[in-house]
């Protein structure tokens, strides 16, 4: 670990930021003050820090405000950590929290090296998380229109008794009902417009996706990535939009580990008790690949449609494919077996579909470009 004579920790909020140095030399970290969360006040603030143009070790939090402090901070020349808030060691007895007291900690524990750092996205990679989580954000949306239209339909007695729906003939089937009243009549029509606003927005979003992946650095990544079974481009471009280079991981089990596929555990003496997954990390790419494992329920076999995609990949990439096709059907089947329930299965298939991501990412070259 580098070492350094100042380090600042900064308890950031969306008008202010309360903030506290610690010396190398001294036991106590001092609070030196509040100020306004702007890059004028930061930058004033570094230059009085360090007068002489002194490397400072400085953190703060990850959350909502993002990461302009941490560029603005790296470009003046000072170490900045992004701190994951759910890995700070906390004392159990305490029960007084303040910004003084956060900015204290922060800077006291930073000089210990007991923080864990967060990965910091380029601008480009923020980018694309960007549209990536609107997308989800829109489907979000457009299935709670969905569920709105139909319990406004079951309650006044409407079933769509058709094959699927959301489809073209159950449209049809909407636009040709009749309410009792002119004015039910209105709220039909506004809830199926709602709903297929929403449908465009998504819509609109994937396109936007489509057209950006080409100048993406991680676009070669997606491709390969395809070639999986239940992997489409949304969920591609969902997991590395969040992930960034997964190869900064150093084995496949870190990864399941932060995304809180693996078991909890609670073990103490000679006994061993394990619960459910920890449900920590990324949330988004644990949804995906949770959706993702559904489509392992079935026997191997290559589809015309992942066959093409894979067609676009490498002979290694193509054999690693198949190999997690082959390994993860026969998964499934094994822990159903077993006794475990579906969505127990898939979970466990989700786990180790992480670890052949891992390594179609590892066996993938891209071109990291500044920012990126």
């Amino acid at each position: 670990m580098k070492e350094f004579s100042t380090y600042v920790g900064l308890d950031t909020h969306k008008d202010s930021i309360a903030v506290a140095v610690a010396q190398a030399g001294r036991q106590r970290a001092q609070y030196w003050g509040e100020i306004a969360n702007t890059p004028e006040a930061i930058g004033k603030l570094l230059n009085k820090l360090s007068p002489e143009g002194e490397v400072l070790a400085i953190c703060y939090e990850a959350g909502p405000c993002g990461y302009g402090i941490w560029r603005q901070v790296s470009a003046m020349g000072h170490e900045c950590t992004v701190v994951a808030p759910g890995l700070i060691p906390r004392k159990a007895a305490e029960r007084v929290k303040t910004d003084r007291r956060d900015a204290l900690t922060l800077a006291r524990l930073h000089r210990a090296g007991e923080l864990t750092a967060v990965w910091v996205p380029g601008v480009q990679q923020e980018a694309m998380r960007d549209l990536s989580r609107a997308r989800e954000d829109m489907k979000a949306a457009e299935r709670r229109m969905r569920q709105r239209l139909s319990a406004f339909l079951l309650r006044h007695g409407h079933v769509y008794r058709g094959k699927s729906r959301w489809t073209q003939a159950h449209w049809r089937w909407i636009e040709q009902l009749k309410m009792a009243t002119p004015v039910q009549q209105i709220v039909l029509s506004e809830y199926a417009d709602a709903v297929q606003d929403a449908q465009r927005r998504e819509q609109s979003l994937v396109r936007q996706i489509e057209q950006a992946l080409p100048g993406w650095s991680l676009a070669p990544v997606v491709h390969a990535l395809m070639a999986l079974r239940g992997i489409s481009l949304i969920n591609a471009c969902t997991v590395l939009a969040e992930l960034g280079d997964i190869t900064r991981f150093d084995h496949p089990g870190q990864l399941m580990a932060y995304l809180g596929l693996v078991p909890s555990e609670h073990s103490s003496g000679g006994a061993r008790v394990q619960g459910g997954i920890t449900k920590s990390g990324n949330t988004h790419v644990r949804r995906a690949l949770v959706e993702a494992a559904w489509a392992y329920r079935f026997a191997a076999r290559k589809s015309r449609t992942i066959q093409r995609r894979a067609e676009r990949t490498s002979e290694q990439v193509q054999a690693i494919a198949w190999a997690a096709q082959k390994r993860l059907c026969a998964r499934y089947r094994h822990l159903i077996e077993a006794g475990k329930n579906s969505k127990q299965a898939c979970t466990a298939v989700a786990r180790e579909l992480a670890g052949f991501i891992w390594d179609i990412a590892r066996h993938t070259p891209v071109q990291l470009a500044a920012g990126a």
